[in-house]
Order: C-alpha cells, then structure tokens, then sequence
C-alpha cells in the first residue's frame, strides 16, 4: 500500500503507539505552545485557536505510518479525537474559564463553547479516522474544514474590508476568498503527501475519481479540489454560528458523491467501513 511500517509483525503496538501516544504528543504539543503564546502576550487567543484547528485538522498525516495490515487497528489513529471528545463533553458541561482548553480553543471564554465547534470538529475527525480512513473523501475532507474553514475567520477580521451579511452574520469577500484559496492549498498538499509521497492508493481504497486500480489524472484532481474549494467558500458563508465545523465537511462528501456519480461509478465503496478488502 505504501505506507511506512516498522513493525510490520506487530501492528496493534505499532498503531497504538502512532495513534495515541504520538498523535497525543503532536497535538498536545501544539496546544502547550499556543497556550504559552497566549500568555505571554504574544499570540491572540483568536490566532491561536486558528492554529490549533489547522494542527488538529492536519492529524491524519499519520496514515502515512500506520500499519493497515491489520484490519481493524488502524483506527486506533482516532484515540486522540475520542479523547478530546470527551474532554471537551465534560469541560463544556464543568470547565472553568482558566482551564488551558477554554482559553487557547474558545472565542469568549465561555467553557460551554467547546460544545459547539470544537466537538463538532472532533467527530469529523473520528469519521475521516473510520469510515472514510484512506479514502480521497476523508482526506479532502479534513484538508478543507482543517485548512480552509480554519484561516478564513481569521483571514476577513484581519484585513477583511468588503462586507457583507448571510443569515444575519457578517462575513467579508477576503475572508471567503481565504476559504477557497486555502482549501485548495491543504488539499493539494494532503494529497502530495498521502497519494505521492506516501503512495496511498487512493484510486483502489475510494470510489472518487476513480475505479479499483485506476491511474487518477492529475488535471482532474485539481478541477475537484478547486470545485470543493468553491463548495466550501459557499457553505462557509451561509453556514449559521459554528455549525461550519459540520456543514463544510458534509458539503464535501456529497459534492464528491454527486462528482462520483457523474462520472458513473456512484456508490461503490462510499460508505463500507473498512476501506480495505477483507
């Protein structure tokens, strides 16, 4: 398959170890940073939980090293979403405003925050990390809400001039032009990393763009991601308050199922749980 193993007889340890202890390193890492930054002064705590969405959202750089000989441990790559799931649950419900994870991940302060967007966030994770691990959908999926979703907000406070109004909210033309640009930008380097640079077969493990064994054109993955760059700008835009997390990822895989249907291979494989043979 490609991917990089150093225990091939031992994938349960070697999973676990890439799914919870390195993955908990990474992310963890990436929240103490930001937290420091915050303190000290140097960081806003807007910019920060921009980072940390675009860090978490990045997590599935570690399919380059699992072991999917097995065909089950593999998903041991979302222990680290789970866990933050839960987290979030109970610190939504009982957290304190000096807690790390409601400083560095929420807008007001307010704990009750990490019940919307970041939870939501965390179980896009753990359905890329499952039902579409390995697929084009679950990759351009997390490349989207991770990197597009991620900076844009960002984007239009920050030089945002040319306003307008969706559904009540304000949002500005740059930071929706960010959605896009940035949207494509994580998806063409999700997809260098996982399809050429770790040889993921993407065209026998999904139904997009191609059938089991395909060469994929490389022409035609960039007119999809562009297509669900646009998609994303669009939902991003009228998506009501902090329901993106869930719209943007949705509008990815039904863009990417209407593409698969048009090019006449609807349905095959979309949603089996284990995308690889048995």
């Amino acid at each position: 398959m490609g991917y990089i193993t150093l225990l091939p007889d031992l994938p349960l340890v070697w999973n676990f170890i890439l799914g919870a202890i390195v993955a908990m390193i990474y992310i963890q890492g990436i929240i103490l940073l930001m937290e420091r930054l915050v303190n000290s002064g140097t960081l806003s705590s807007d910019l920060s939980r921009k980072v940390i969405h675009i860090a978490a959202g990045s997590f599935i750089w570690i399919w380059l090293f699992m072991d999917t000989s097995d065909k089950l441990t593999y998903m041991l790559n979302i222990v680290v979403p789970l866990l933050f799931f839960l987290t979030f649950l109970l610190k939504g419900t009982r957290g304190s405003p000096d807690d790390k994870d409601v400083k560095t991940m929420t807008r007001t302060g307010d704990p009750r925050e990490l019940l919307k967007g970041p939870l939501y966030f965390t179980i896009v994770m753990m359905v890329a990390g499952t039902i579409l691990y390995g697929t084009y959908a679950g990759m351009l999926m997390m490349a989207i809400v991770g990197w597009g979703d991620g900076i844009a907000p960002y984007i239009g406070k920050r030089w945002g001039k040319r306003k307008f109004k969706t559904l009540g909210r304000e949002k500005t033309i740059e930071g929706s032009i960010g959605v896009l640009l940035f949207s494509v930008v994580g998806c063409l380097i999700f997809y260098v990393l996982l399809g050429i640079i770790g040889g993921i077969d993407f065209g026998t493990n999904s139904v997009i763009l191609a059938n089991p064994g395909d060469n994929v054109d490389a022409r035609m993955i960039v007119i999809v991601i562009v297509i669900l760059g646009v998609v994303a700008m669009v939902v991003e835009a009228l998506s009501p308050s902090d329901l993106d997390n869930l719209l943007i990822p949705a509008s990815t895989l039904i863009t990417l199922f209407i593409i698969d249907i048009l090019l006449g291979n609807p349905l095959t494989g979309f949603l089996q749980i284990l995308p690889f043979s048995v």
